[in-house]
Order: C-alpha cells, then structure tokens, then sequence
C-alpha cells in the first residue's frame, strides 16, 4: 500500500481515497464482492483521480454518455485483472457514479454543466421511489429497471435508465433526482 507524506498529502489525495472507499463500499454487492482497495485501483485504472483537479477536465453534457460507457469498459477491464467475474456495466457505473458524488458533485461544483450532466448513482432505493412516485410520468421505465436489477445492468439497459433520469429531471442537473433516494436513512 502506497503511503503519503503529510507535507505531500493534498485535497486531491484526500478526496480521491474518501471517494474511492465510499464508491467501493456502495458497489459491491452479493454477487460482486469488492474489498476498498480493489475498487481503489479500478478507479485509478480508469483515470478518474486525474479529473478531479478542476470541473473543465470533465467531459461536456454533450459528451458524458460516450466518455461514461469508455469509463465503464475500462472498469470491467480493470476488474477482470482482479479476478472480478461478475463485475458487470451496472456496477462498474455504480463505482463511477459514486466516486464522483464524493469527488465532484458534493464538492461544490454542483451547478458547473459538466458536473450537472454527471450520472447520479443508481441502485434499487432510487428506482424504487422513482417508480412509487411515477418520477417525470416513466413508470414504465422505472418498472422495468427494477425488475431487471442495477446490478445486473448491461450497457444498455443502464443508458436506458439514464436518459430517463435525464427526461425527468427537464434540465435540472442530474444529481437532483437523488431527492427519491432514501439511502440516507
């Protein structure tokens, strides 16, 4: 394990380790089971820390869904190194989303356009308040997320989330529909 001076320690560090282990614990599940340091090196594998340094090195809300499906390829990639068998596109944008939660979003970048285009974290909680309220009238979509588990999602299944969030949330930066998540609690 890599260890830091405190006179080299910096926010960036900081944030990246807290992001990482929030990312890594909120990922892994029961049929993709992770310790913190191997979603730790995942992350870094992909080359998120390096984008936490100024929002403008995110990608634009023109470019974000293109740049998370790259992201998430990577992630699997990354995993299988790790004897990951199970780690699918639903949890590699999972550790993505939450990671930048942490990082980004709760950084007080919150209104920047590329970090209000950033996908908010998806899991079973959200999609159930999503579908319980009818959230932007896409019952129908939130059912059938439900239905077939965010752990489970594949590339495809996941945008189609996505770009609900996106209908509902009617320009509003997309970290806002975590108003139905009740993970908090």
């Amino acid at each position: 394990m890599q260890t830091v001076s405190p006179s080299s320690y910096c926010i960036i560090e900081h944030k990246h380790r807290y992001s990482a282990w929030a990312a890594s614990r909120a990922a892994s599940t029961n049929t993709c089971r992770f310790d913190v340091n191997t979603g730790k090196l995942i992350i870094e594998a992909v080359g998120l820390k390096e984008l936490l340094a100024d929002p403008e090195l995110l990608p634009t809300p023109h470019s974000i869904d293109a740049k998370h499906r790259q992201w998430c390829v990577r992630a699997m990639q990354a995993a299988t190194e790790h004897n990951l068998r199970s780690f699918n596109h639903g949890v590699a944008a999972k550790l993505i989303n939450v990671y930048f939660k942490g990082a980004v979003v709760c950084a007080g970048h919150e209104n920047h356009a590329n970090v209000a285009s950033l996908h908010p974290p998806i899991d079973s909680l959200l999609l159930d308040d999503l579908y319980v309220h009818d959230v932007g009238g896409l019952r129908a979509t939130w059912a059938k997320a439900r239905k077939l588990r965010w752990s489970k999602f594949d590339s495809s299944q996941y945008q189609d989330v996505i770009d609900g969030v996106r209908q509902a949330m009617a320009g509003k930066p997309l970290w806002q529909v975590e108003a139905h998540w009740r993970g908090y609690q």
